[in-house]
């Protein structure tokens, strides 16, 4: 337990950023099963949003947002079927 008033007060910061962060993190898993699970590529536009926004709140690094960005188009191309 922290003893000093300061060590107190980033214990109740890190409480309240991990509560947001965990909610976020979720939401953003949540669209990402979402559309894998539904392989529609109609829902490719909202999970990159969701990605995007995770970006925005520090949930995620810029560079693993992009990365997931593309693993999920590229694998939404190669079950759409071809014309």
């Amino acid at each position: 337990m922290a003893n000093h008033k300061s060590a107190i007060r980033r214990v109740r910061q890190t409480d309240r950023r991990r509560t947001v962060n965990t909610h976020n993190r979720a939401r953003l898993r949540t669209q990402v099963k979402k559309l894998v699970e539904a392989a529609d590529p109609e829902l490719l536009p909202k999970t990159v949003s969701e990605i995007d926004r995770a970006v925005r709140k520090g949930v995620l690094h810029r560079n693993t947002a992009a990365r997931m960005k593309a693993r999920l188009s590229k694998r939404l191309s190669s079950s759409a079927p071809t014309a």
